[in-house]
């Protein structure tokens, strides 16, 4: 069965490879952004409502005319060093912007949601792996501003009849395995892309000596000295939303849940320095820098909860796949200027 589908942040790096999942099932989707992080070159001929969440008439405008079944959230500013530097922007974004989709989702009377959350809301790691139940205490107004949008699903769903399925996302990485969508966020501050790009610069004629890649942190207590975390592929992240729409679609969920959504496999910055260098075949070095402040040693995920509940299961679990298809679609890109 098909469905009609509002995609918040469709023209992003994780909504559009989820625009494409969906168009490919055969869905409508409609595309809601206001290309501020967004590209207009992804769209792949779904509806378009271009619009800002802060402006609650753009929000309502997302509904005029049109029977939408369920939304798929993931319209949202998700730098965590910004957010540090600029909470303001955060909580009108991510909070302001999540609130006013609410209300026209409510006066729309559309009761199915599902959410892009992440692990920023549980904070530092008090036990790992970490699950659904671990505590959340957010270190940084990124991932506060995600946990308020959460509990006022959960609110909006005790009190309106809104169901929604939360997914927390550890480390979104890697690009669509046919090279046509990739990650590209400006500035850009994702481990793998910002190897990848040192990778492209090396390609196109420059030292390796004269690297631009820095690693926060060799101190750490791990077993190479860098800190630690879960990669999980955009497309098992689409995939586990388009199982969690069908949760809602099918009647099986109700009020608010939430999922991880990680492979359960710690990577070190160390680990994917030298998995880049194997994929791409350049000689890539990097510069340790001091420590970031609030980066724990180790983020994992537990996310049996999404295989027992869901039946979702990652297929691209080793780091070396997830690097070969980021680099696929990397190495199609123009050369880096002054390499």
């Amino acid at each position: 069965m098909t469905h009609s589908i509002l995609v918040t942040g469709g023209a992003g790096y994780i909504g559009s490879h989820m625009v494409k999942l969906l168009l490919r099932q055969g869905h409508q989707v409609t595309v809601f952004d206001n290309f501020s992080t967004g590209h207009r070159d992804v769209l792949q001929g779904a509806d378009l409502v271009e619009g800002d969440l802060k402006n609650a008439a753009d929000a309502a405008r997302a509904f005029a005319g049109r029977q939408i079944d369920a939304v798929m959230h993931f319209a949202a500013s998700c730098y965590v060093g910004e957010s540090v530097q600029d909470p303001a922007k955060y909580y009108n974004n991510n909070v302001v912007g999540t609130l006013n989709l609410l209300g026209a989702m409510r006066t729309a009377q559309v009761q199915r949601l599902v959410f892009s959350s992440t692990c920023s809301t549980y904070g530092d790691p008090v036990s790992l792996p970490m699950n659904e139940d671990h505590p959340q205490r957010p270190v940084n107004p990124y991932g506060m501003s995600k946990l308020v949008s959460e509990r006022a699903m959960a609110d909006f769903g005790r009190d309106y009849g809104l169901r929604t399925v939360a997914l927390r996302y550890f480390n979104a990485s890697g690009c669509d395995p046919d090279g046509e969508l990739g990650e590209r966020h400006v500035p850009e501050t994702h481990l793998i892309p910002l190897v990848l790009l040192e990778a492209l610069r090396l390609r196109a004629g420059g030292r390796p000596e004269e690297t631009r890649l820095q690693v926060f942190g060799d101190d750490f207590g791990t077993p190479d000295g860098t800190c630690v975390r879960d990669y999980v592929h955009i497309v098992d992240l689409c995939a586990a939303h388009l199982l969690a729409m069908q949760r809602l679609v099918q009647g099986n969920a109700s009020g608010f849940e939430a999922f991880n959504l990680g492979t359960g496999n710690g990577c070190s910055v160390k680990d994917v320095i030298d998995t880049c260098r194997r994929v791409t075949g350049q000689d890539i070095q990097y510069r340790i820098t001091a420590r970031r402040a609030g980066d724990p040693a180790r983020l994992v995920a537990s996310a049996g909860r999404a295989h027992a509940e869901l039946g979702w299961a990652p297929q691209f679990d080793a780091l070396s796949d997830i690097v070969e298809t980021a680099w696929r679609w990397f190495s199609r890109q123009p050369m880096p200027a002054n390499p």
